[in-house]
């Protein structure tokens, strides 16, 4: 199944989307990767943070079990 992602403006990242503790995000290089059990506030600080990239580095990338899936 196709998650819904919202376009983002950043050096590092196309897309984000977030459904069911599953955070989505798309690079501009085209990988696709999830993160489980992320809470929906997380998905809303990535959204709302003046650098999407350092958030995700900062708060996501190490926080939580991921797969890439393109």
């Amino acid at each position: 199944m196709i998650m819904e992602r919202t376009s983002v403006n950043s050096s590092n990242i196309a897309s984000v989307g977030y459904d069911a503790g599953t955070l989505e995000i798309e690079f501009n290089s085209g990988s696709i990767y999830q993160y489980f059990d992320v809470p929906e506030t997380v998905f809303d600080e990535i959204m709302e943070a003046s650098s999407h990239g350092q958030y995700l580095n900062r708060h996501v990338k190490n926080a939580y079990q991921y797969k890439q899936i393109k």
